[in-house]
């Protein structure tokens, strides 16, 4: 805990109040929607309500108990120019915040940057989270999907987390057939697989406290023409993508990378989302490989590489890996086949 500090404090510019919870988690160990932890030069204070207080202290924390109501007593307790998290706190909160002495200084990404680069035990968990993944997804192979409704394959892939070991979601699983399968974040429903559709699978456990993310398309028999050509186009641009993530390229490098293998194919509209994204303690986080992204790749980065082509009213294809970004190219951690497997 108190080296992760110690590399925050070499950051900041003035004390800064950390209240967005995975960072919490990544400074403190501490899992809390009500808490603050004030870092100064030299010292750092975890101001959280009496639920959480005896946890805090058991972690190792400098603990102080508010009211419950953090925001109101910190605005009593703190004082001078304090920076705060300005992707975190709300309007209102700003303005509980403002109400007291304080000089209020917005800050962004300041933990989230440190947070990028995983250590030695975040990598050995995620590998883990994967290693539950791949062994679910192979597993997932072998099923009977037609007839089968989307929720019933979402909880089968869920109880088989559990049974292999996973905690918790990484995310709320996808499980989308046919046209479902042109929508990119379906929710899995009652709708029936049938014969001849494709089926995107998005699906991850947690372990040990943190996220994984993989992304399979399963066919049911034989396709269309468009689809069978689009389930080719994406696993080329995937290589592609993957082929550009290493230490040092821009996230938007990457991005173009497969979006220019799409593009050429004539499938350019239908891929409206971006490349890839960082995962750690939150399955959405920085580092982002996307057309906008002004993150560079760095080695100890945990990215996905995701494309999509999501054809309305016909169905969609997406193909995602979650990697370790190192010199020399990444090291894919999901390891089910990217061939396009035919269920039953």
């Amino acid at each position: 805990m108190s080296d992760r500090i110690d590399r925050l404090r070499a950051v900041i510019e003035e004390p800064l109040l950390v209240t967005n919870e995975a960072n919490l988690l990544y400074l403190t160990g501490v899992e809390s929607d009500n808490a603050g932890l004030f870092v100064e030069p030299d010292r750092a204070t975890f101001f959280t309500d009496f639920r959480y207080v005896q946890e805090a202290r058991e972690a190792g924390a400098d603990v102080v108990q508010t009211a419950r109501n953090l925001f109101v007593d910190l605005a009593e307790r703190l004082s001078g120019r304090v920076g705060f998290e300005a992707e975190t706190v709300t309007y209102a909160g700003f303005e509980t915040l403002a109400a007291g002495d304080l000089d209020l200084v917005p800050r962004r990404r300041l933990v989230e940057e440190l947070r990028m680069v995983k250590e030695a035990e975040e990598l050995t968990a995620i590998r883990r989270a994967a290693e539950i993944t791949s062994e679910t997804f192979t597993l997932l192979a072998r099923q009977q999907f037609t007839g089968r409704t989307e929720r019933d394959i979402a909880d089968w892939i869920e109880a088989t987390f559990r049974e292999l070991g996973g905690v918790d979601l990484s995310y709320d699983t996808i499980v989308a057939s046919g046209s479902n399968a042109a929508l990119p974040h379906a929710v899995p429903g009652e709708r029936t697989i049938g014969p001849g559709e494709t089926i995107i699978v998005d699906a991850s456990p947690m372990h040990g406290g943190y996220c994984c993310d993989c992304t399979r398309t399963f066919a049911t028999g034989d396709l269309p023409e468009e689809l069978r050509r689009a389930y080719d186009v994406c696993r080329d641009a995937q290589a592609a993508g993957l082929d550009a993530i290493r230490h040092g390229t821009a996230g938007s490098d990457a991005d173009a990378a497969a979006r220019h293998v799409i593009e050429a194919a004539g499938f350019g509209d239908a891929f409206g989302h971006g490349l890839g994204h960082g995962v750690g303690l939150v399955v959405h986080e920085l580092p982002y490989l996307n057309r906008e992204s002004e993150d560079a790749l760095a080695t100890g980065n945990v990215v996905t590489c995701e494309p999509g082509i999501y054809l309305a009213g016909r169905g969609g294809i997406r193909i995602e890996d979650l990697t370790i970004v190192t010199d020399a190219g990444p090291e894919i951690l999901t390891t089910p086949t990217k061939d396009l497997v035919t269920v039953e």
